[in-house]
């Protein structure tokens, strides 16, 4: 039986120019690479153009990235961007939330769908297996990070993250082992005569409920009622999705293999098609630059993981500070290398 894991996993893939592309990036272009192939898997079944699909792809993913930085900043570090609103725009320091991501991709399949006479209940059961896939992934990549770090534990398959001492539980893969089976039981679902709806309830429902009993293994600061605040956030979607899911299928007449609707747009002009396609690759590759969910000083905390690694314009001095995200009693130092997302 294997012993405890020491984390000296190396975060960078590659320099191009100064700028580095990160594994915790990649897993956000590999999610959003997810939803195009999901939706030119689908697209006969639901009627869409290539056109389309690149649209779709694009409003999720601009939601993802706008959403995840937006909770970030207001929530999370808002006295750090207050003194710096310089710094607001530039992923390449980190900073992402969770929460905000499912928040932001929601908001732009929402505007896809109102802008483009789509059901939004039909688009969103689609939906419901590439973001759990993506959700899988991108616990991945803040493994890679070394990131989200648990309580520490004594039990074999224990790590000793980067700057933290002790071994502890690598909650974040537990997160990402529950995402990833999410998705034999969506599809499931998703063969089933179910109204619309239901199958994206499921999903917001479970990814929620189950996070509450991984999330006991993290060490959260108790905030109110005996919960922090990512546990209130859980326990909130949870009811949301069994409000929904009552809803749906209360709601829901139309079954879910009548999605195909008749449309008779015009093609979209080819200089629109090459622009989306563009802007895909843009998304994909910009994503690469992404370091970690928190802003941090990128070569203080991934020097000793990658040799090399200086200061610059893009990578600036970011003087120690207690995250404000979370506070359980632990060093400074520890405590800003462990941070942890909710």
């Amino acid at each position: 039986m294997p012993g405890p894991f020491v984390h000296r996993i190396d975060p960078i893939i590659a320099e191009l120019g100064g700028v580095y592309f990160w594994w915790y990036g990649l897993s956000y272009s590999l999610g959003f690479l997810c939803v195009y192939l999901w939706f030119r898997r689908r697209r006969a079944r639901l009627a869409m153009s290539s056109q389309e699909v690149l649209s779709i792809t694009l409003y999720l993913g601009i939601g993802v990235l706008l959403g995840g930085r937006f909770v970030e900043i207001v929530f999370y570090e808002p006295s750090y961007y207050a003194a710096h609103p310089s710094q607001i725009p530039a992923y390449w320091l980190g900073g992402m939330a969770t929460h905000g991501l499912l928040l932001g991709g929601t908001l732009g399949t929402l505007l896809y769908c109102l802008r483009n006479g789509r059901s939004i209940l039909a688009i969103a059961d689609e939906l419901a297996i590439p973001v759990a896939w993506i959700m899988g992934v991108g616990r991945l990549g803040n493994f890679i990070d070394g990131q989200i770090a648990g309580a520490v534990t004594d039990v074999w398959w224990a790590v000793q993250f980067p700057d933290l001492e002790g071994f502890r539980h690598p909650v974040v893969l537990y997160d990402g082992l529950k995402n990833l089976l999410l998705i034999p039981f969506l599809m499931w679902l998703s063969k089933l005569r179910l109204p619309r709806g239901v199958v994206f309830a499921h999903f917001v429902f479970w990814y929620a409920f189950l996070r509450i009993f991984v999330d006991f293994f993290r060490e959260y600061r108790v905030e109110a009622f005996g919960l922090d605040t990512g546990q209130w956030i859980n326990v909130s979607m949870a009811i949301i999705g069994l409000v929904l899911m009552a809803w749906c299928y209360r709601h829901g007449r139309r079954r879910a293999e009548v999605v195909v609707e008749e449309r008779s747009k015009s093609p979209a002009p080819v200089r629109l098609l090459w622009a989306q396609r563009a802007g895909f690759a843009f998304l994909l590759l910009f994503s690469l630059t992404m370091p970690s969910d928190w802003t941090q000083d990128i070569p203080a905390r991934y020097g000793e993981r990658h040799p090399g690694l200086s200061y610059s314009w893009l990578y600036p001095r970011i003087e120690e500070r207690v995250p404000e995200r979370i506070n359980d009693g632990r060093d400074e130092a520890s405590e800003g290398a462990g941070r942890e997302t909710p």
